[in-house]
C-alpha cells in the first residue's frame, strides 16, 4: 500500500481528540434530543403554510446542525485515525493495512445486508447511520488487532 495517502502519525492524536467528542455530540443528539442553539440554520429554515378554512398559519421548521455537525467530527476523527501513518511505516504494516481494509469492507457489507434482510421501518434508518461509520470502525479495530497479533507473535520468536 503507498504510503503517500497517509496522514503524518501526529493526526492519529488529532483524530482520537476530534473523534471522542463528536461521538458524544452525536449520541446526545440522536438520543437526549440535544442541540446547540448557535448551530442553528435559519437559512435552511422550512416555511409550511396551513391552511384551514378562514384560517392561515405559518411555520417555521429551523433546521438544527448539530447531528451533521457530529456526523462529520466523527468521520474525520476516524479518517484520521485509522489513515495515519505507523511510527514504523514498513512493508509489513502495508500489507496489514491493506488486509484490514480488504476485511473491514467484507464485514460491512455482510453486516449491511444482514440488517437489509432482518431490521425495516425507523429501525432500518438507524442501522443506515450506523453504517456510515462501520467501515472505518472494523478497519481500525482490525488493523490494531493484526499489529497487536503480530507484535506478540515477534516477541514470542
Amino acid at each position: 500500500m503507498k504510503t503517500k495517502w497517509l496522514f503524518p502519525n501526529r493526526f492519529w492524536l488529532i483524530g482520537w481528540l476530534v473523534f471522542v467528542p463528536s461521538t458524544i455530540l452525536g449520541l446526545a443528539a440522536m438520543y437526549a434530543d440535544f442541540k446547540i442553539g448557535w448551530l442553528t440554520a435559519h437559512w435552511l429554515s422550512e416555511s409550511i403554510t396551513i391552511t384551514s378554512g378562514n384560517s392561515i398559519t405559518h411555520l417555521m421548521d429551523n433546521q438544527d446542525l448539530t447531528d451533521e455537525v457530529a456526523a462529520i467530527g466523527i468521520i474525520a476523527g476516524l479518517l484520521l485515525i485509522a489513515f495515519s501513518r505507523e511510527k514504523v511505516e514498513d512493508e509489513m504494516i502495508g500489507q496489514l493495512r491493506l488486509e484490514a481494509l480488504q476485511w473491514s469492507v467484507y464485514a460491512n457489507y455482510i453486516i449491511l445486508a444482514i440488517a437489509i434482510l432482518t431490521v425495516y421501518d425507523d429501525a432500518f434508518f438507524n442501522v443506515m447511520i450506523y453504517n456510515m461509520f462501520t467501515v472505518l470502525l472494523v478497519f481500525i479495530i482490525r488493523f490494531r488487532w493484526l499489529i497487536y497479533r503480530n507484535n506478540h507473535i515477534l516477541l514470542a520468536l
